[in-house]
């Protein structure tokens, strides 16, 4: 049974969240306590606050999270020195959130715009409070001079809702995806749906005479507004979402019973309006397991009581939600709001609390495994993307990072069963990437890396952005030297537990030359400032996706020599050579996943001893840092295995070489926008797209010397090996150097992004994306066109095209007269990379067999 609840725990742990109900963050300078992110307490009531079980475990899991001392004061001072951007990106990352629907008619002081939170998850959604809208319609109306009466409101309110459901409809353009009320703030849950107009004309009266702003706490015109409101919601088939349960103290817990809706579920006019009661309706969670198996209409969600009580209290309130209801009726949330952590914790929470429902389902009979595993994606995703009608291919498309700490100790049988998860970190390894793309890292004991290095970072000398693969020294011509030194800043966000190295974590690092000012040669500052200028000029962000090829070798001793040889002489797509490398393969994906990166797909390559795995496409920071703990992973998993993997472009001369073909795409506001919209495309790309491919194909030559940095990728480029040797473009043509590509559920004709075939594994991704979404601007700029796409192997067109650059020295020589990327990437990071490129070309072209010591570089 212990493998079958792994897989439950593994898909527990791995789901992409919808969270159904949140609201807005605010900047770290409001006047919010930090303390209401564990409580519905206020005033005087707050400091009690550290003394409930709900706080005692948060401020664990958040100090953690951060590594900061476990104390209120630890974390308040990492998150003054972090920033909001950066907890915030921790929190989401940490929580594996894809989706965020937020109900921003609770108004706080300094909060961020509701589109700002697409910066922490790849789709936001707005659920539009009624009572607000009214309140607001009633203020402008009242400053604008205007004498309300029923009849002018009813109207202006009706219009004013309709208009959202047909146009996006706020400033910061975020499409409303539901309504939401809090008439139990307002008078209760007894909602009396045939309300007199003089019960409304003197609840307005009374309304309007009662305070400036308005505020709408009359019955008789809260059950109006909550009716009129209804009747939209059926008429746009909009959900509508309705605070049960417990809240603050402005509630009379007694009125906000569901049981009370009654009167508007057996209504003949709203028979069809989907409703969602709020909160697991705790305390009144049987009373809501109830309605939602007798009234087809009626939905669950669990916010807010996961994870404000405590442990026992949030299994057994989601438990009593499935006692009777539907498990396609029940969705996560994690009503999170002013402060990022409450996002993380109620995520953090309700993966654990999950987990423990379902496992005990199974165990008592009422589930089988597969049932369950269903029950997970229906409660955390599934259900929401239908009931919200939200894009399940954007919500997907969440930010590859782990969730880190998924599990508490719910009780001794889970502590059993993930005790692994809760072994005590060691050590941590700071790692960075040089000018030549070799993975480096320094290793520091987790407690100075949490009292001091997360802060400060490491001290490292300016000469290691001049080293080339040769040597372990500044190369000639770069400008950099043993004098001077940078710091390494951890960059917190992509901290993480090393699944191969269970006392160990990784985290990649930032060089700045002292904390909070960049190096100019930092490689993902590098990418992350190139990414800013395609943003502000044009609205875009470029997204990655990498294939990554490499050989498992095994060692062998001829003649008193060690020599490493492939494992095995399968050829493509091989079943067998899967089959062998299998216990290999699957502890790879099995990491990955560990991880949060996703994988599309694996099979064993044309060469011997060859494989691939291609990784999901996310945005290109995100896709660098994935592919830098892929290879990671993918060299660690094999060395344990007794095997070398190198991604070394051409292991063997006469052997097939290795790629690192990239996936290219263009997305405006979270959409795709690189495919032509109709067909009335040349070529099935946008505009943008068009000119954005022409920029890279018309900088391709002096771009290979970013993506094919070393001699030996040169032995690789060559005609009819499916790796693009002449400057030229086709569809679905392998033989291209850039490929466009229609992947199924692409209409036909139309393509979804285009991939660079020539970019291998020695290419740092950072300073490669940076100079491909340079090379894309420059035609973005100058709006270039592409000429036809060859539809044949350009080598039997050689006389046509031109060849490109044949080895490193003819892409040096195109990078030093290409300006564009020069003033895009910045005049002294082109001199260190030439300087490291001509080393490499003098040292391989000195020692002609020194390629072969690569494989333990690469």
């Amino acid at each position: 049974m212990m493998s079958s609840f792994d897989k439950l725990k593994e898909a527990v742990e791995t789901v992409k969240l919808v969270d159904s109900h949140a609201h807005n963050i605010v900047s770290l300078d409001s006047s919010l306590p930090f303390l209401t992110c564990f409580s519905e307490a206020n005033d005087k009531a707050l400091s009690y606050v550290p003394s409930t079980l709900n706080f005692k475990r948060g401020l664990r899991d958040i100090a953690e999270l951060y590594g900061s001392e476990l104390s209120l004061e630890g974390v308040h001072e990492y998150r003054r020195s972090a920033g909001i951007e950066t907890i915030s990106k921790m929190s989401f990352k940490a929580a594996g959130i894809s989706a965020l629907l937020i109900d921003d008619g609770l108004q706080l002081d300094k909060m961020l715009a509701t589109a700002k939170h697409r910066d922490f998850v790849p789709f936001v959604g707005r659920i539009l409070r009624i009572e607000s809208l009214a309140e607001e319609i009633l203020d402008q109306g009242i400053k604008n001079g205007k004498s309300w009466t029923v009849d002018t409101f009813t109207d202006s309110f009706v219009e004013r809702l309709k208009s959202f459901a047909v146009k996006v409809g706020t400033t910061d353009d975020v499409k409303v995806v539901g309504l939401k009320s809090i008439a139990a703030y307002r008078g209760g849950l007894d909602i009396n749906t045939n309300v007199t107009t003089k019960e409304v004309e003197e609840g307005l009266a009374e309304v309007l005479l009662a305070a400036n702003p308005v505020r709408i706490t009359n019955k008789n015109l809260v059950d109006y507004i909550f009716v009129r409101s209804l009747e939209v919601a059926v008429s746009f088939d909009w959900p509508m979402q309705i605070h049960t349960g417990f809240g603050d103290k402005d509630l009379d817990l007694r009125q906000a019973n569901p049981l009370h809706l009654r009167n508007v579920l057996e209504d003949p006019r709203f028979l069809d309006c989907r409703i969602v009661l709020l909160h697991a309706s705790y305390p009144f969670s049987k009373e809501a397991s109830y309605l939602a198996s007798v009234y087809h209409q009626v939905y669950l969600d669990f916010g807010l009581a996961v994870p404000k009580l405590s442990v026992h209290g949030m299994i057994s309130s989601v438990k009593e939600l499935l006692e009777l209801a539907p498990l396609k009726k029940v969705m996560f949330s994690t009503d999170g709001v002013a402060f990022p952590e409450a996002f993380y914790l109620g995520a953090k929470r309700a993966r654990e609390v999950v987990f423990s429902v379902l496992r005990d389902a199974c165990n008592e009979g009422d589930l089988s495994i597969p049932e369950a595993l269903e029950a997970v994606t229906d409660i955390f995703a599934e259900n929401a993307n239908k009931f919200y009608k939200i894009d399940s291919a954007v919500t997907s498309r969440v930010d590859p990072t782990h969730i880190s700490n998924t599990f508490s100790k719910l009780d001794s049988h889970v502590k059993g069963e993930f005790n692994s998860i809760q072994q005590d970190v060691v050590l941590v390894r700071v790692l960075w990437i040089d000018a030549s793309g070799q993975h480096r890292c320094r290793v520091v004991p987790q407690q100075r890396f949490n009292k001091f290095v997360r802060e400060n970072g490491l001290g490292l000398t300016c000469a290691s952005m001049g080293m080339s693969s040769a040597m372990d020294g500044p190369a000639d011509e770069t400008n950099l030297t043993g004098t001077g030194e940078i710091r390494l800043i951890p960059d917190l966000s992509t901290r993480r537990r090393i699944p191969w190295m269970k006392q160990e974590e990784m985290v990649l690092a930032d060089m700045h030359l002292k904390p909070g000012q960049v190096w100019e040669y930092c490689p993902r500052e590098t990418l992350r400032r190139v990414s800013k200028v395609l943003k502000d000029e044009f609205n875009l962000e470029m997204n990655a996706g990498f294939e990554n090829e490499f050989f498992l070798l095994k060692s062998q001793t001829r003649d008193g020599h060690e020599e490493w040889v492939p494992f095995d002489t399968s050829r493509y797509c091989s079943t067998s050579a899967f089959d062998a490398a299998s216990p290999i393969l699957h502890e790879v994906v099995n990491s990955l996943g560990f991880l949060n990166i996703d994988v599309e797909q694996l099979h064993a390559e044309a060469g011997n001893g060859q494989f691939e795995i291609a990784l999901r496409y996310t945005t290109c920071s995100n896709a660098a840092d994935n592919l830098i703990y892929a290879r990671e992973v993918i060299r660690a998993v094999a060395r344990k295995h007794g095997f070398l993997a190198t991604f070394m472009p051409k292991y063997a001369l006469d052997d097939i070489g290795s790629g690192s073909h990239v996936h290219i795409s263009l997305s405006q506001d979270g959409k795709n926008v690189f495919s032509a919209s109709d067909g009335s495309s040349r070529h099935g790309m946008s505009k943008i797209g068009e000119e954005f491919m022409a920029g890279v194909l018309h900088h391709l030559p002096s771009l290979l010397a970013f993506t094919a940095p070393i001699p030996n990728s040169y032995d690789r480029i060559q005609p009819n090996t499916w790796s693009g040797a002449y400057l030229c473009w086709g569809k679905e043509n392998r033989e291209a150097p850039i490929r466009t590509a229609c992947p199924p559920g692409v209409p036909d004709g139309v393509v979804s992004n285009f991939e660079i075939k020539a970019f291998d594994g020695c290419a740092n991704p950072y300073l490669a994306l940076a100079a491909i979404i340079a090379a894309g601007i420059d035609g973005l700029r100058k709006h270039l066109s592409l000429a036809d796409p060859i539809d044949d192997n350009p080598d039997s067109l050689r006389d046509k095209l031109q060849r490109l650059p044949v080895s490193l020295s003819e892409s040096v020589e195109a990078l030093a007269k290409d300006d564009v990327l020069e003033a895009l990437l910045g005049e002294k990071l082109l001199v260190a990379i030439k300087g490291v490129r001509k080393a490499e070309i003098k040292h391989y072209a000195q020692n002609k067999d020194a390629y072969k010591k690569l494989i333990h570089q690469y």
